[in-house]
């Protein structure tokens, strides 16, 4: 997929999440649109994975730790083929798979996740299994800036640090905002930077 390609792309995917949340009333909208480019680009030209053939142990894992925007995540893994666009038409409504936050129940999604602060230590988890197997794949996760007060974040990047764990990709989402308002009002953080270099 060209870079052009890759635009247009995150344009639908953003038009699409934004009509499904709107349809459903409910939704992370800030938080989605924020993370479409970046799950754009890992399904798109990065990750190594296949609707077809999803459960293929040396495929990639990709784990969203900001849970809560999981509409672009959907959208994402709906226009990749791993489940019709269609279904999303039930989003967040009773009874249905496609809720406010991942679940092991949509095809594509790799771990449940939602409550803040866990996707780190569970990608940290699977990179040494993987490391322990002699396996080659990659595990990436995407964090948001409003997790990071979170003390479970900072013991997970202690330990990929410790290990070594060049398998592992910990994406962060700097948007600078969190559900209350900034990150400066509500937990400040700055400077991420100096804090993960500190961290290894």
């Amino acid at each position: 997929m060209t870079d052009k390609e890759l635009k247009l792309k995150s344009v639908y995917i953003r038009k699409t999440l934004l009509k499904y949340i709107y349809k459903a009333k409910a939704g992370h909208t800030g938080g989605s649109l924020s993370c479409t480019d970046i799950l754009n680009i890992l399904y798109n030209r990065v990750l190594n994975v296949d609707p077809k053939d999803f459960k293929n142990p040396n495929r990639d894992r990709y784990i969203q730790s900001k849970g809560h925007c999981v509409e672009a995540l959907f959208v994402t893994l709906a226009d990749r083929g791993f489940f019709p666009m269609s279904d999303l038409e039930e989003l967040c409504s009773y009874q249905s798979h496609y809720i406010g936050h991942p679940t092991k129940k949509v095809h594509g999604v790799e771990q449940n996740t939602g409550a803040l602060g866990h996707g780190l230590p569970i990608c940290v988890g699977e990179a040494i299994a993987a490391k322990l197997d002699e396996k080659s794949h990659r595990i990436f996760t995407l964090m948001g800036d409003g997790e990071l007060p979170e003390g479970s974040n900072w013991e997970a990047f202690l330990a990929a640090a410790h290990y070594k764990l060049d398998n592992l990709y910990a994406i962060l989402d700097y948007n600078k905002q969190q559900i209350t308002g900034s990150n400066q009002e509500v937990m400040n953080t700055d400077s991420v930077k100096d804090k993960l270099e500190a961290f290894g």
